[in-house]
């Protein structure tokens, strides 16, 4: 699944931004359904490790000048859960970039 977030803050920002409230990812899920862990292989990119619904879902943000990218590999089990999922990921995605 990717879903790509415009912008207009600059990559620099972004980052920023992504260091400071990355850590507030795991709280976009209903307590208890799901762990978040985060990895920074690069400055533009922040791999993501999720188990929800005792599922692995990797994937990653890449930050862009104009744009984020959000990819996370769903596994067959969790494929009726993209829809839901994409529009979770646009609103939350979206408030976190907006966070200064």
């Amino acid at each position: 699944m990717r879903v790509s977030l415009p912008h207009s803050l600059g990559s620099e920002e972004v980052r920023r931004r992504m260091h400071a409230h990355g850590h507030e990812i795991g709280s976009y899920f209903p307590p208890g359904m799901a762990t978040v862990e985060t990895d920074w292989p690069h400055e533009d990119r922040m791999d993501l490790f999720i188990t929800a619904a005792g599922q692995q879902i990797d994937g990653g943000i890449d930050i862009f000048d104009d744009k984020v990218v959000i990819d996370l590999d769903l596994p067959a089990i969790l494929g009726f859960l993209r829809g839901t999922l994409e529009r979770a990921v646009r609103k939350h995605g979206g408030k976190l970039l907006e966070k200064s």
